[in-house]
């Protein structure tokens, strides 16, 4: 059995090197591989990722030739993988690698995907608040089982791996493409470290880009959502209009409140605006699909002597 370890890689010069030496050192028992994915770092990581692909012959370095996030990069070192099992793990060693051999025990058991989960996570309390959302949004529009916590740290089984890589679109949401291609799914505790070296990457504005490929790409429910705010508020309306129409009939003395106006209007303005929004994103992302946007652009894959 190979098992392929996917590192997707972003500012982590100062980690990635101890990363790589320590997951070799955990799998030494292991026919390992491991595929390093340098999303468009801004420091010297494409260097490190290179070198490191010279020292071992079981490291692939791959190269992208921008950032493109950190669901494409784990798409691309899917796609250029080759183990029966593969290992998602980040690069900031908030995930110890020692912890792979318990996902990798569960999986043998017959699972196609294993999550970790946390009895104590060490994210930043903004990190945390965003997961928690995540889980909620999944929950409600991907039909996620409310009890699966949705980890970066994970391991795929190779069937599901084939099928993960047939998707083609720009914005890939690689736990979207795993719950629509298998309900075989288990997952087991492991300890969460703290960061080691700088801050998290996944800002406000990343965490709201994952949130709108969630929606956009994996579901239809936001549309429906926004038909049945429609609906409710045409019939709101309705009864509204006969209310006040009662209420002049039987107090033709009391004076039209501007008040009431000026709070329909904006609050149906806000309705409209965020219905079009939403419509605009699915409009958006499907004119960039359809116009060849590409998943990654690949700068270099080295590989000891290559």
């Amino acid at each position: 059995m190979k098992l392929s370890v996917c590192i997707p890689v972003y500012n982590g010069a100062k980690t990635i090197c101890a990363l790589v030496e320590r997951v070799t050192r955990v799998c030494a028992s292991r026919n390992l591989e491991i595929v390093l994915v340098n999303d468009g770092s801004l420091d010297n990581s494409e260097e490190v990722c290179n070198d490191l692909a010279e020292k071992f012959e079981n490291v692939t370095a791959i190269t992208l030739r921008k950032n493109f996030g950190q669901h494409n990069a784990v798409l691309c070192a899917l796609a250029h993988c080759t183990g029966d099992y593969a290992a998602i793990i980040d690069d900031d060693f908030q995930n110890p690698p020692e912890e792979i051999e318990k996902l990798l025990t569960e999986a043998l058991k017959g699972f196609d995907v294993v999550y970790s989960k946390y009895r104590v996570k060490k994210h930043h309390v903004i990190r945390n608040l965003g997961s928690w959302f995540n889980d909620v949004m999944a929950t409600a529009l991907l039909r996620k089982p409310k009890d699966l916590y949705l980890s970066s740290f994970k391991v795929i089984a190779r069937p599901i791996i084939n099928e993960i890589v047939k998707y083609k679109g720009p914005f890939p949401y690689i736990d979207g493409l795993i719950l629509r291609a298998t309900a075989s799914i288990s997952s087991v505790y492991v300890e969460h470290s703290a960061r080691e070296e700088g801050h998290s990457n996944y800002t406000l504005g990343r965490l709201v880009n994952l949130w709108l490929n969630m929606f956009v790409n994996f579901s239809i429910r936001p549309m429906r959502v926004i038909s049945l705010v429609g609906v409710v508020t045409s019939a709101l309306s309705f009864v509204l209009g006969i209310v006040f129409l009662v209420q002049r009939i039987r107090h033709p003395e009391t004076p039209p409140g501007w008040a009431s106006i000026t709070v329909l209007v904006l609050f149906l303005g806000g309705i409209q605006t965020f219905a079009l929004g939403i419509i605009g994103e699915y409009v958006g992302k499907n004119y960039l699909d359809r116009n060849g946007t590409p998943q990654w652009t690949i700068k270099s894959i080295r590989t000891r002597g290559r």
